[in-house]
């Protein structure tokens, strides 16, 4: 059964292979992530375990009893007991509710581990399964955003108090 795991530096090697196996996959979706970040995934992947230590974003990698990624969760802009969502999933398990039962996973922890109140996502309009997603977890939209210059919608998520 996977498992939803804080994001540590020996993940990397499966987080590389996650990303460059579904990148097309996910350039369906979002701004494409560059040649520059897989030629210095290294020392990205650092710099996210840093601002992990920071208590700026908190990482999590779903792992397949295997040892590959089927997702990544984050927690971004953490501050002021709220943060930013963001995700992706590989395209071998995308449309089987694993984003959805992992978001609804994070959630939790957000809220006991991190002590979140709040967490906010952004979906463009077309991403029409990122929107199931969000709802089905909880979140509803409150106000039009904009993404890499496609027109979206900001969800949010009240999250239960300890």
């Amino acid at each position: 059964m996977p498992e939803l795991q804080r994001l540590r530096a020996d993940h990397a090697p499966a987080v590389l292979a996650f990303e460059l196996a579904n990148r097309a996959y996910f350039a369906t979706f979002i701004s494409d992530r560059g040649d520059e970040f897989f030629d210095h995934f290294a020392e990205r992947h650092s710099a996210f375990l840093a601002e992990q230590e920071a208590g700026i974003c908190a990482f999590y990698v779903l792992v397949d009893e295997d040892g590959s990624v089927l997702g990544r969760f984050n927690l971004f802009e953490i501050a002021d007991g709220s943060a930013e969502l963001g995700y992706r999933v590989a395209q071998h398990v995308a449309g089987r509710g694993v984003a959805t039962a992992t978001v609804r996973e994070l959630c939790q922890l957000a809220a006991a581990r991190h002590g979140l109140r709040t967490l906010k996502a952004v979906t463009t309009r077309e991403n029409v399964a990122s929107q199931k997603v969000l709802t089905k977890a909880g979140f509803v939209p409150v106000g039009p955003a904009e993404i890499v210059g496609k027109p979206g919608t900001w969800y949010q998520r009240d999250l239960p108090t300890a």
